[in-house]
């Protein structure tokens, strides 16, 4: 199955477990008035959307380069993963500001053990759906997984959250149903940031990180006849990246013996560099004596 079958079947399982999940949710919190829980089932609802987003994002992204877009689609990614974070932030904001109407309006909580049994069900639920698509991730770097991972992680940690609110409900501690519903907002709103800066980044063509970039400067000094390397840059392309840097040999080479090691270089990079797309070496002579 290649990358894009996996992310396909990630995003499917995601919106089904989500609907799921966000139903039982918003029909028990609404019933308790529990705005842990009602917290929660918008939190699911907005993962239906993420969900969906890496759907659409990944069916368009999957597409071959055409003479429009000559280096692919892959920055679709991005672009989806940025609608899911503003998404995800407003749902943070609507959260916040029921939580404050309750406490304000001192509206009790109809404590109910649906509720403790909605959130075992979702912690069961988002747990396993984290730790297919954190599989997923690893394998596959795709920036829309990623968002989910995260996404499904966060939840079982906010619906352990919302248990707790729903036990303390019990002995009439209600405010702290109160504090965790915002608490989870705020955690929501945090992820949503996170996201939205590294979708950010990619679209405005951040350079490939220094890491990735001493690797390509590992192989280059592999090959001894390179007397100087400049002009190295870098460009995103969905996961992945071009890079671009001009060479400096020996002039009295021969144009098919620097454009050679300028080949062998590409093949070598693009081979053992997961992240580079595409290598593009110019050559320049260096200045010497000529042969006798």
């Amino acid at each position: 199955m290649d990358r894009f079958k996996r992310v396909k079947r990630a995003s499917i399982l995601g919106i089904i477990g989500n609907v799921f999940l966000s139903i039982i949710k918003g029909v028990i919190g609404f019933i308790t008035n529990s705005q842990a829980m009602i917290a929660d089932s918008f939190n699911s609802f907005g993962d239906v959307f993420s969900s969906f987003m890496t759907y659409i994002g990944n069916r368009i992204s999957s597409k071959e380069a055409d003479e429009d877009h000559n280096l692919g689609h892959g920055k679709a990614e991005y672009i989806f993963s940025l609608l899911i974070s503003i998404v995800m932030f407003l749902t943070a904001i609507i959260v916040i500001k029921n939580a404050i109407l309750t406490y304000i309006n001192k509206t009790p909580i109809n404590f109910n053990y649906y509720l403790v049994i909605v959130c075992i069900i979702t912690i069961l639920v988002k747990f396993s759906l984290f730790l297919y698509t954190n599989s997923i991730y690893k394998k596959d770097k795709n920036i829309l997984v990623k968002a989910n991972s995260k996404d499904h992680r966060n939840d079982c940690f906010i619906t352990t959250l919302t248990l707790v609110s729903s036990i303390c409900g019990i002995y009439g501690y209600y405010i702290i149903d109160i504090l965790i519903g915002i608490t989870i907002a705020i955690w929501i709103g945090y992820t949503a940031i996170k996201l939205f800066i590294e979708s950010f980044d990619v679209l405005m063509d951040k350079s490939i990180d220094d890491s990735t970039k001493d690797e390509v400067f590992e192989i280059i000094n592999r090959h001894k006849e390179i007397e100087k390397v400049n002009h190295f840059n870098s460009t995103p392309v969905g996961y992945k990246y071009q890079i671009s840097f001009t060479i400096f040999v020996d002039g009295n080479l021969s144009t098919f013996e620097s454009h050679d090691i300028a080949n062998s270089l590409e093949r070598e990079i693009e081979k053992e560099i997961d992240e580079v797309y595409l290598t593009v070496i110019h050559v320049n002579p260096v200045t010497k004596n000529k042969k006798k």
